[in-house]
């Protein structure tokens, strides 16, 4: 297995050509999560109700949500086996995807700083100082570099966390996705699966409008009576993949490849296809989506997502 960088300044030292500048030095934040002091519980319980709550305020009260299959994850938060991973991965349109949509969650899940997921955030945009960084840590976001590569500490956190049985949340994309266009998933969700020990369960989730709660584009406040649709899918199975590759003489680049193509397409053909039906009565969708030809995002009418 490849070597790993202790830290972020040995990422951009280990690897070729230009690199993401580190404005403000992320380093101290790794300890601190990797093992959580007592004043970090106390604070992140604080942090994580505060934000709980106002998630479900904004989303559930001041909004009109279309969920489905909620009760997939509700499920797995409250009654899978202890030291079961659980690893959530979604669409990002908007910068209050997270925490906005675990405001769908009950009260005692959102809430709670002990089930509430880990997340990977941006470090130019949530660590870019002192107090930011206390916020978001507490928050149980993880700062991670974006063009780094997936050698960097913060996916090997969310590999320890996994191992752990706590619950991870990803966005493949890897960035809001603000044209909406079918991206490429980045391959850090591909390591993430390949090196966690035991097969995390995946559960897919896909929302609609999120970014017209926050826009992309100013002015930055949250609006009010939007409709957003979210769909929950059923957890995707893993296993046979994992144990071909297991099997085979696979470098581990082409295994995180294969794990993050399977992942885009379990997203792409399963569940994204059962939301699509779900508003809809026409077949003509079953054999465009079989042969593969998946249309672009934005294209979706805005009368299947209401």
């Amino acid at each position: 297995m490849n070597s790993k960088p202790p830290s972020m300044n040995g990422v951009a030292a280990a690897a070729a050509g230009a690199q993401p500048l580190i404005q403000y030095n992320i380093d101290w934040i790794f300890p601190m999560l990797r093992k959580p002091s007592r004043l970090w519980h106390i604070a992140s319980t604080g942090v994580i109700g505060l934000v709980g709550f106002f998630s479900k305020i904004v989303i559930v009260w001041l909004n009109k949500a279309r969920v489905h299959n909620i009760e997939v994850l509700e499920n797995l938060l409250e009654n899978r086996p202890k030291g079961t991973p659980l690893l959530t991965v979604s669409n990002h349109h908007s910068c209050f995807d997270d925490p906005g949509m675990w405001g769908l969650l009950k009260l005692r899940n959102v809430c709670n700083h002990n089930v509430i997921r880990w997340s990977m955030a941006a470090h130019d945009i949530c660590f870019t100082n002192k107090y930011h960084s206390l916020f978001f840590m507490y928050g149980k976001c993880i700062p991670v570099v974006r063009g780094a590569g997936v050698y960097q500490p913060a996916i090997d956190l969310c590999i320890e966390k996994l191992k752990l049985g706590h619950w991870v949340h990803v966005f493949p994309e890897g960035k809001v996705n603000m044209t909406k266009e079918d991206l490429r998933f980045k391959w850090g969700v591909g390591r993430i699966i390949y090196e966690t020990p035991v097969l995390p369960i995946i559960v897919p989730i896909w929302h609609i409008g999120m970014e017209t709660v926050l826009p992309n584009e100013p002015p930055y406040y949250l609006r009010l009576g939007k409709k957003l649709t979210y769909n929950f899918g059923k957890p995707i199975d893993l296993n046979s993949v994992m144990e071909r590759l297991r099997a085979s003489p696979v470098s581990e680049e082409e295994a995180r490849k294969i794990i993050t193509d399977k992942i885009q397409e379990e997203m792409m053909v399963s569940w994204y296809f059962s939301l699509r039906v779900k508003f809809t009565s026409s077949d003509a969708l079953i054999p465009v989506i079989a042969h593969g030809k998946f249309p672009i995002i934005k294209d979706i009418p805005t009368y299947l997502c209401q």
